[in-house]
C-alpha cells in the first residue's frame, strides 16, 4: 500500500503529459486567434475608416468596443459559469468568440460593426482567464506562470504571424477578409479544442456566490487597477502604430505589416521572459517591467522621427509590455484565493479597459493637433503611475492587507 500512491502519482503525471501538449497547442492556437482580431483592427483602421465611411478616430472606437466586450464580458461568463466543466466552457467561448467575427465580416454599417466588435469581445477575457487556469492545472506546481506564458504565447504569435497577415490580407482584399481568416482560425479551434482538451477537475465548492466574494479582496482590485493604468501605455501607442510609423518614421504603407510582425516577434521573447521572471520573483519583477516600459514609451517620442531608431525602441516597448502579462496573472492568481476563476478571466478585463483607455486617449491628443508622438508621452506617464498603484498594493499586503478586504 506504501508503494501505491508514487506509482499512482507517477502514472498521474505521465498521463497529464500525454494531454498537456496537444492541450496547450489547441488553447494556444484560440489565443492566436484572438490575438488576430484584437490587433488587426489597429493595423487596419484607415481601410476600416474608408470602407465604412467614418474617420479614422471613429473606427478606433471599434477598438474601444471590442475592449468594452471584454470588460463586460469576462466577470459575468466567470461568475455565471462558475459550475460549468472548463474544457466545456472553453469551447463555448471559442464558438461565440466565432460568431462575432462572422459578424463582423457581414456588418453593414458603422453601428452594426461596433456591435458585432461588441459581441466578438465577450468571451475574449473569460476565454484566457479559463484557459491559464487549465493550463496551470495541466502543468502542475511551480511552473505557473510560464503555463501561463505558454497559453500567452498564441497571442505573441498572432503579432508576428496573424496580423500581419491579417493586415495584409485586408490591405489587398478588403479589410473584412481579415476578419474572414479569424473566424475561420475559431472554427478550428472549436475542432480541436473538442478533440484534444481532457477533462480538468472543477474546485470542490464552485459556485456564482464564491467568485462574487472575490469582489471583496481589495488586493484583486488593485492588481487590475495596476494593469489598467500601467499596461494603457503600451495601447496607446499601438493603437495608432501604423498611421505613426508611416507619417512619423516614414516608413512606406506596403511595409507596415512588417512592422507588426518585428512587435510581435518582441511580444513573443517579451512572453517567455515574463513567463520566467515572475515564476523567479514576481513583485521585483513587476516593478522593473513597468519602469522600463515608461522609460521605452518617453523615448519613443524621441526616436519616432527616425526609422531605424523608432523599430528598435518598438520592440523594446513590445518585449516589456509582454512581459508584463504573465506576471500580472500569476500576480491574480497569488492573491485570489477561491475566486481563482473571477480573477484570472479579469485580468484580460483589466488589459481590455487599458486597451480601451490607451485608445481613447491616443485618440485624444492626435485629435487635438500634438501629433502621433503624443501618445507614446501619455503612455509613459501611464506606466509610471501603474508603479504607484502597485506601490500601494505591495505596501498594504506588507502591513498584512493581503486577507483584507473592501469592507475592511
Amino acid at each position: 500500500m506504501k508503494t501505491s500512491q508514487p506509482v499512482q502519482a507517477i502514472a498521474e503525471t505521465r498521463g497529464q503529459s500525454l494531454w498537456r501538449a496537444p492541450a496547450i497547442l489547441a488553447i494556444m492556437l484560440g489565443s492566436f486567434g484572438i490575438g488576430t482580431t484584437e490587433f488587426v483592427a489597429m493595423g487596419l483602421l484607415p481601410e476600416i475608416a474608408a470602407g465604412i465611411g467614418v474617420t479614422e478616430p471613429a473606427a478606433g472606437h471599434t477598438i474601444s468596443a471590442y475592449a468594452f466586450g471584454v470588460v463586460v464580458g469576462a466577470p459575468l461568463i466567470a461568475i455565471g459559469a462558475a459550475r460549468v466543466p472548463r474544457r466545456r466552457l472553453l469551447i463555448a467561448l471559442m464558438a461565440a468568440f466565432t460568431v462575432g467575427n462572422a459578424a463582423t465580416v457581414f456588418a453593414p454599417n458603422y453601428e452594426a460593426l461596433l456591435a458585432a466588435r461588441f459581441v466578438a469581445g465577450l468571451p475574449h477575457g473569460a476565454y484566457f482567464g479559463v484557459a491559464a487556469l487549465v493550463a496551470a492545472e495541466l502543468a502542475g506546481p511551480g511552473v505557473r506562470a510560464r503555463a501561463v506564458a505558454q497559453v500567452m504565447l498564441g497571442l505573441s504569435i498572432a503579432n508576428v504571424a496573424g496580423v500581419p497577415a491579417a493586415t495584409a490580407l485586408g490591405q489587398h482584399f478588403g479589410w473584412r477578409s481579415a476578419f474572414v481568416l479569424v473566424a475561420v482560425i475559431g472554427v478550428l479551434t472549436v475542432v480541436f479544442l473538442n478533440r484534444v482538451v481532457p477533462d480538468v477537475a472543477m474546485p470542490a465548492g464552485s459556485s456564482p456566490l464564491r467568485e462574487l466574494n472575490g469582489f471583496r479582496n481589495i488586493q484583486i482590485w488593485l492588481t487590475l487597477l495596476t494593469g489598467i493604468v500601467g499596461f494603457g501605455g503600451m495601447f496607446a501607442v499601438y493603437t495608432y502604430i501604423s498611421s505613426t510609423v508611416q507619417q512619423e518614421s516614414g516608413v512606406p504603407r506596403s511595409l507596415v505589416p512588417a512592422v507588426l510582425m518585428l512587435y510581435g516577434a518582441g511580444m513573443i521573447v517579451g512572453n517567455i521572459i515574463g513567463g520566467v521572471l515572475a515564476d523567479r520573483s514576481l513583485k521585483p519583477a513587476l516593478f522593473g517591467l513597468f519602469a522600463g516600459l515608461s522609460a521605452l514609451l518617453a523615448l519613443f517620442t524621441v526616436t519616432a522621427g527616425t526609422a531605424p531608431l523608432a523599430l528598435v525602441n518598438l520592440v523594446f516597448i513590445s518585449i516589456f509590455g509582454a512581459a508584463l502579462v504573465p506576471a500580472l496573472q500569476t500576480r491574480l492568481m497569488d492573491v485570489a484565493r477561491d475566486a481563482q476563476t473571477l480573477a484570472a478571466t479579469a485580468n484580460h478585463s483589466a488589459l481590455n479597459v487599458a486597451n480601451g483607455v490607451g485608445a481613447l486617449l491616443g485618440g485624444k491628443v492626435i485629435a487635438a493637433g500634438y501629433g502621433y508622438t503624443a501618445p507614446a508621452a501619455v503612455g509613459a506617464v501611464l506606466a509610471a503611475a501603474g508603479i504607484g498603484v502597485f506601490a500601494v498594493a505591495v505596501l498594504l499586503e506588507n502591513a498584512g492587507g493581503r486577507r483584507g478586504s473592501v469592507t475592511g
